[in-house]
């Protein structure tokens, strides 16, 4: 698990319900992070303290680029991309470089 800071809570998709959507400068924990092919590759973290579930279909996770992370959880961010069976270290470098944002 890693801490993560929405930097971007614009855009919020029909299917999901407010109640189950993000604020910007909140702080939530990561407890995986995914790659969806179906929808080009994009990298999406799901949070300990909201739940998509079948009402928000078809959005299973929040895009990673919705949140920052501090420099300090870097390392544990990195540990759980890697516990997280579907990346490769060809895709956790794509996204480090291109996906993650971080914070001071």
């Amino acid at each position: 698990m890693c801490r993560l800071i929405c930097i971007n809570d614009l855009n919020k998709p029909d299917e999901i319900p407010s109640k189950k959507w993000v604020t910007k400068g909140q702080e939530y924990t990561c407890i995986w992070i995914t790659i969806h092919p179906n929808q080009g590759n994009i990298q999406g973290v799901q949070l300990a303290e909201i739940t998509l579930d079948e009402t928000c279909a078809p959005y299973e996770t929040y895009k990673l680029d919705r949140f920052g992370i501090h420099k300090d959880d870097f390392e544990a961010f990195v540990q759980l991309a890697k516990d997280c069976s579907e990346f490769t270290e060809d895709t956790l470098e794509e996204m480090l470089e291109k996906e993650l944002v971080f914070l001071d």
